[in-house]
């Protein structure tokens, strides 16, 4: 009995050594060749004046705490496009709100006190009554002594048709601002116009109803949403260690917070290889997705990407990031 009980207690841990052998080999970055090509760089809403985070809440106006400017752009704007991937950006990030007359205006806010010179929710005005306002008027960076962008920015919120039109063959983020599911599928409408080629380089992300009814309406479409990314990750955590991905994590966008990623099997290299095969994207933003557009700004921020890392890389000061790839 004893001999009986010692064999199978030596098969027992043969076994584990095996399985644990296979996990390390199956998931190990070692064994993955990787890529010498530097990551994307995604440029949140642009070249985009930037400001203090301590506080914000969601109804802070950050217009009215902006570092001193070091450049003459402001966000979500054509100007702004253009000089983001002049600086190296792979990606541009911009957000978009549906107008009362059925079409979308390239903006942030939900109201329009913050920035403009306008009133009211931003929705509820015409594309022609945003286009008449100053874009620039809230921007002050000694709390309100100053405002260096007022009487810059009129004329200066674009369309989303603007925006498409003037960059046809470059990729963009597109975030829907509501959780309104009517949204998605008025997106989803007016995104089935395009050619297939620039639609493939688009991809949409925001709350779950609109994102859902938009992947609906145009499946075709890459997107991400929460209900995308645990849809996705959650399967792949249970079983990713056997080489196996989700269906739910094909032709979609992730967005991994860099304290998250260690936890993901084959993190760096054998994930993105395996996303890569999937045909999804792979985005790191910082921090530990409390707040997903917590980018990596400064060269320093960089250093803390894991070595082998090629997938993308969210920042919000393309200016001092896009140089540094550029260099390479």
């Amino acid at each position: 009995m004893k001999k009986l009980k010692k064999m199978l207690k030596s098969k027992f841990v043969l076994c584990l050594l095996v399985l644990a052998a296979f996990v390390y080999i199956k998931n190990s970055s070692l064994f993955t060749k990787a890529s010498n090509e530097a990551p994307l760089l995604l440029a949140h809403r642009g070249m985009a004046q930037t400001f203090h985070m301590e506080g914000i809440t969601g109804e802070t106006c950050t217009a009215e705490r902006i570092y001193e400017p070091e450049h003459p752009f402001l966000e979500n704007t054509i100007p702004s496009m253009e000089a983001a991937f002049q600086a190296g950006a792979d990606i541009v990030e911009f957000d978009v709100q549906p107008t009362r007359d059925g079409k979308f205006a390239v903006f942030h806010d939900w109201t329009l006190g913050c920035r403009t010179n306008g009133q009211g929710v931003t929705r509820e005005h015409t594309l022609e009554e945003l286009k008449r306002l100053d874009i620039g008027y809230g921007y002050t960076a000694d709390q309100g002594k100053t405002y260096p962008f007022r009487g810059k920015g009129i004329g200066l919120m674009p369309s989303l048709e603007e925006v498409l039109n003037h960059f046809p063959e470059q990729s963009f983020l597109i975030h829907v601002k509501s959780n309104d599911p009517t949204e998605g599928e008025q997106l989803a409408a007016f995104l089935s116009g395009l050619p297939a080629s620039q639609l493939e380089r688009l991809t949409v992300y925001g709350g779950d109803e609109p994102i859902a009814a938009l992947k609906e309406g145009l499946p075709s479409v890459r997107v991400m949403s929460k209900a995308t990314m645990k849809s996705c990750l959650i399967p792949y955590i249970a079983a990713g260690w056997t080489g196996y991905v989700p269906a739910a994590c094909e032709h979609t966008q992730l967005h991994i917070p860099e304290k998250i990623g260690p936890w993901l099997w084959g993190w760096p290299t054998r994930f993105l290889e395996r996303m890569d095969n999937a045909h999804t994207r792979v985005i790191v933003v910082g921090g530990d997705g409390s707040d997903f557009s917590t980018g990596f700004d400064t060269p320093e921020d960089v250093k803390r990407l894991p070595s082998g890392y090629t997938g993308g890389i969210w920042t919000n000061r393309i200016d001092r990031i896009g140089p540094l790839y550029q260099q390479k």
